[in-house]
């Protein structure tokens, strides 16, 4: 499986893998969530906002795919990124969560500061923008995006399509016998 990004120079050394930046957000349940919450974790990534008409249930209905398959495996989360952090507070999250009837141990509706989700939606190498003449006012990526242990981007795969979201599983299965 490839691994997505351009290679960063070291002094010294040979150049490497890009990986994704610290960040530091906060869940559904208030739990903050940064790069010590990752570590020895597989995750795959959305952007996302609970007020969008348009590709995001179908989205989330497929994520729920993912969700059911891995949901007892400790190594695989799913962090989905609010790009409506001004009305995707704590307490909405929550209660979109429990419409999904998914845990938040396993599944992080994150929020935060809009620059910086939607900074880090670059760093995932997607787009978030806002758009007024867009359903919602919100522009994103309907991709779902497969990070490895070592917080390296290893795939992209269509999250409205159900083809694409199952060489998403079996790609995570692939990830998972790595060492």
């Amino acid at each position: 499986m490839p691994v997505y990004g351009i290679k960063v120079a070291v002094a010294g050394a040979d150049s490497i893998d890009y990986k994704l930046p610290d960040f530091e957000l906060v869940d559904q349940s208030g739990q903050l969530i940064n790069n010590s919450s990752l570590q020895n974790k597989i995750f795959v990534a959305e952007f996302f906002f609970t007020s969008c008409p348009s590709i995001c249930p179908k989205m989330q209905a497929e994520m729920l795919r993912f969700y059911e398959k891995y949901k007892d495996n400790p190594e695989v989360l799913i962090l989905a990124f609010t790009i409506d952090p001004a009305r995707d507070s704590i307490a909405k999250l929550n209660d979109y969560a429990h419409k999904l009837n998914i845990e938040s141990s396993i599944w992080h509706l994150l929020t935060g500061n809009k620059d910086s989700i939607y900074a880090l939606a670059e760093h995932f190498l997607v787009s978030a923008t806002e758009d007024p003449d867009a359903p919602g006012g919100l522009v994103h990526s309907g991709n779902f995006i497969l990070v490895d242990k070592q917080r390296r981007l290893r795939g992209y795969y269509d999250g409205v399509n159900e083809e694409s979201v199952t060489k998403l599983l079996e790609e995570t299965d692939i990830l998972l016998r790595e060492k």
